[in-house]
């Protein structure tokens, strides 16, 4: 089933939930490509692009972009891909999942963090990001050293438009009815075929560190 060569991980959750946290752990860790597909589409934003026009729309509104534009970037990047790599926002709809399964880049691992919605509000209303370099900060839970700068440049860091209370519940109303049963998606299959890939669920109301073992444990790794 598995190549521990060229460990594929998909990492689900909802927004907010620290998914990019443990991504840059994990692919530090592990030695894995980072395949962001919020990356991806706000460097479409800042470029100004055709798409990045259309994506910010959907974007700042709490909507997800449309699964032909996201499977299409996603394809792009990892047709080239030789190594192990991470998923970081993608899958997000079924279509899109199926689309992930039938490629090279089949998943070996679905790790999904989970939390509440209100934690959720909290830990995304003071949430700063150096656009730069996509370093995020809070202004609680993880503030940089120098308020409202970023630590590596000194720069100063801005708080997204899509961090607003109002467009993140909006943003989580639409991953409960959109993304969510991705959950069953691949916890069924991993209950029938031994094929599928292995998915666990952990807490994300967990410390990052903790958060961190809990999600080696599952791949079967040690610290």
């Amino acid at each position: 089933m598995y190549n521990r060569g060229v460990m594929r991980v998909v990492l689900l959750g909802p927004p907010g939930v620290g998914k990019g946290t443990q991504a840059g752990r994990l692919c530090a860790r592990f030695g894995l490509l980072h395949i962001s597909t919020g990356d991806m589409l706000r460097a479409e934003v800042a470029a100004g692009s055709e798409l990045g026009l259309a994506a910010k729309a959907k974007m700042d509104a709490g909507d997800l972009v449309p699964d032909d534009i996201i499977i299409g970037m996603v394809e792009n990047k990892i047709r080239a891909l030789d190594g192990g790599c991470l998923f970081d926002g993608f899958p997000r709809t079924l279509e899109q999942a199926q689309a992930l399964d039938a490629s090279a880049a089949k998943p070996d691992f679905v790790a999904e963090l989970d939390l509440d919605d209100d934690a959720i509000v909290e830990r995304m209303s003071g949430r700063l990001w150096h656009p730069a370099s996509g370093r995020v900060y809070h202004t609680r839970f993880a503030p940089p050293q120098t308020p409202g700068k970023d630590d590596a440049t000194s720069e100063p860091l801005a708080r997204r438009a899509d961090d607003e209370e109002e467009t993140v519940r909006s943003r989580l109303a639409v991953y409960r009815k959109q993304t969510l049963p991705l959950s069953e998606y691949y916890s069924a299959a991993a209950a029938v075929n031994e094929n599928a890939a292995r998915y666990f669920r952990v807490s994300g109301a967990m410390p990052p560190d903790e958060v961190a073992a809990a999600i080696i444990a599952g791949l079967g790794k040690t610290l």
